[in-house]
């Protein structure tokens, strides 16, 4: 298992949730009846910014799936942030998934970029190109390279990420967070085996989503 430094809920959330506790205990206090539509809110907030560790594949040359979700493209293109062409996985995340992003890959970050943009449905393709998103370069021990992009969606507006360049990430290790409906995408070499098709709900950590 992976080893977190925070229980089952993200440490992400706690504000949120603290928040959301107090206005559901005062309400309660003051009318059991009008008090019921802020549980039914803390009890989303709570499932929302659940955190669970996840088993590692130890796979050599598996890349994990970065976050839960349902996998929206597979196709060749150019990875803007790599500068090469690429075959892209991007995975969209709803509000019910574990929002919580883990390193795909072994391997030293070379560079990470963020770009402020707009806030469309992160279904669309558009979303990668046009909406907020936070770009990790990464080469893996044997010198591939790995790209993976958070991307804001209509919902989401804050992007967090952990990390810079000439930091080691370990694969399954957690980098960072989306509030409230995103995707990420996946940037593999051309050589790289899909595991994956479009439509497939995948895990974090647990789905690996290529063979390199």
């Amino acid at each position: 298992m992976n080893s977190y430094p925070h229980p089952i809920i993200a440490r992400e959330g706690w504000p949120f949730l603290a928040i959301a506790l107090i206005l559901a205990i005062g309400a309660t206090v003051w009318c059991a009846t009008w008090s019921i539509p802020l549980w039914i809110i803390f009890v989303f907030v709570l499932q929302f910014f659940r955190d669970p560790a996840r088993e590692i594949p130890q796979q050599v040359g598996a890349v994990l799936s970065p976050c839960d979700g349902r996998v929206i493209k597979v196709e060749r293109t150019q990875d803007p942030y790599g500068q090469r062409e690429a075959i892209l996985v991007s995975v969209f995340m709803n509000v019910f998934n574990v929002h919580s992003n883990r390193s795909p890959v072994d391997g030293m970050i070379q560079k990470v970029q963020y770009f402020p943009g707009k806030f469309v449905n992160a279904d669309l393709d558009k979303a990668s190109t046009e909406n907020e998103r936070n770009a990790v370069v990464l080469a893996t021990n044997d010198g591939q390279v790995i790209t993976f992009v958070q991307v804001a969606g209509l919902i989401a507006r804050r992007i967090l990420c952990y990390v810079k360049a000439g930091e080691v990430l370990s694969r399954g290790q957690r980098y960072g967070f989306i509030r409230f409906g995103s995707r990420v995408d996946v940037y593999l070499p051309l050589t790289a085996n899909v595991k994956v098709s479009i439509g497939d709900k995948v895990s974090a950590t647990t789905t690996i989503l290529a063979q390199l």
